[in-house]
């Protein structure tokens, strides 16, 4: 495919999850797709029933969704791959499942990166890219690292070199001959 048509497709197939026509956005997708979201506690889903179950899920959870591209798509010279930046928003009004978190509440909004690949028209594979801390914090409500200097940091220091030495002793003793 061109550049113009690839875009053209990723726009019909934004709209179609914009309007929540899961059936419209599926038909965009290859029977064996694979979508693989990095920062979900999920396997990948296979299949397009697997994906309308993943989008379903996502939308129960967030049903504010928004997904907004962060122009320029990034078009391979033969148009078999792409990359669309984008920027999520979205609040967590229903259960993350999985694994199963309650709903917060809380609004979220973090950048990540969706890799496309197409077969024909049709898209075959989608990785999702995003630091997954981001929306944890926010939802959450707290920093999951600690700042840098912070008592706390230090306090993960001193646990993680006591764990580390006892590890250590751990693996002499067991790596020692026994008489």
């Amino acid at each position: 495919m061109t550049r113009p048509e690839v875009v053209a497709r990723i726009e019909a197939l934004l709209g179609a999850w914009k309007a929540r026509n899961l059936d419209a956005m599926v038909s965009y997708l290859t029977e064996d797709v694979v979508w693989h979201d990095l920062g979900m506690w999920s396997p990948p889903a296979v299949g397009r029933d697997a994906v309308r179950r993943f989008s379903e899920s996502l939308l129960r959870a967030f049903p504010d969704f928004q997904v907004e591209i962060r122009h320029p798509i990034c078009v391979s010279e033969d148009g078999s791959c792409c990359v669309i930046p984008w920027t999520i928003t979205a609040t967590n009004l229903g259960p993350v499942d999985p694994p199963g978190f309650a709903p917060t509440g809380r609004r979220v909004r973090f950048d990540g990166m969706d890799f496309l690949i197409f077969r024909g028209e049709q898209v075959s594979r989608i990785e999702t890219r995003f630091d997954p801390e981001v929306p944890m914090e926010q939802l959450l409500g707290w920093r999951l690292r600690p700042r840098s200097g912070s008592f706390l940091e230090r306090c993960l220091v001193r646990a993680q070199r006591a764990r580390a030495a006892w590890l250590r002793r751990k693996s002499y003793s067991a790596a020692r001959p026994q008489c």
